[in-house]
């Protein structure tokens, strides 16, 4: 019997890192997550908002000490999966409507506005990882 196997037609892609839950490593994840879809040829916003939102999170409210923060970005067809993991498992995020005066608390906001889809996924403990989807 000859048969041919079937070509995989999507392309995909991945990148991850490892950082410091720290400003600095909220801002790392960022430009080299900038540099990584520049390299694959895929539009920087509104990726880069909230890739700097998540990492942003991860370093303010998942941050234990001397654990690191993750970031992966995947792309699968026309589709781009952005993870932030860290381990503050317990603490799971929810969005806020801020008081109009106060100066944060809008960042989950801003990733529902901006991803086609958001959540955030139970691993296994500590860890929890939030996720956005773009088109």
């Amino acid at each position: 019997m000859n048969q041919k196997s079937a070509e995989l037609t999507t392309s995909v892609r991945n990148f991850s890192v490892q950082l410091s839950p720290t400003p600095r490593g909220a801002r790392l994840a960022r430009l080299l997550a900038t540099e990584q879809l520049r390299s694959w040829g895929l539009p920087l916003d509104p990726a880069r908002l909230v890739i700097a939102e998540l990492a942003n999170n991860a370093s303010a409210h998942g941050r234990v000490p001397g654990r690191d923060f993750r970031l992966t970005l995947y792309v699968v067809g026309g589709t781009l999966r952005i993870e932030v993991t860290d381990t503050r498992g317990e603490q799971l995020p929810e969005p806020r409507t801020p008081a109009p005066d106060a100066e944060s608390g809008r960042g989950l906001l801003l990733v529902e506005a901006l991803a086609h889809r958001w959540g955030v996924t139970e691993g296994r403990f500590p860890r929890k990882t939030v996720w956005a989807e773009l088109r």
